[in-house]
């Protein structure tokens, strides 16, 4: 990964942490390099105010410069969660 960036991702980990609204986030990549990310919000308004951070509009501008040929951004609702542990059984 580009240094650069690699450092605009750790600062965007940070800040996204002080921006009303944010609830968590998880991250996955393959050793290609391919991955995902999935961050979640209160509202679609906190995404809003996230996505005009003055730092994180810099973070993109550079990856779309810099680092990635091309990328996809999906906003998605969760209605439900679901879990199954199987210790839980006995």
């Amino acid at each position: 990964m580009d240094p650069v960036y690699h450092e605009f991702s750790n600062q965007m980990k940070e800040e996204v942490q002080n921006t009303p609204g944010f609830l968590g986030m998880e991250s996955y990549r393959e050793d290609s390099g391919k991955g995902v990310t999935i961050s979640y919000w209160k509202t679609t308004e906190s995404i809003e105010t996230w996505k005009q951070n003055t730092k994180h509009l810099l973070a993109q501008r550079y990856g779309k410069d810099h680092a990635y040929a091309n990328f996809d951004l999906k906003i998605c609702r969760v209605e439900r969660e679901y879990n199954f542990h199987s210790s839980e059984i006995n």
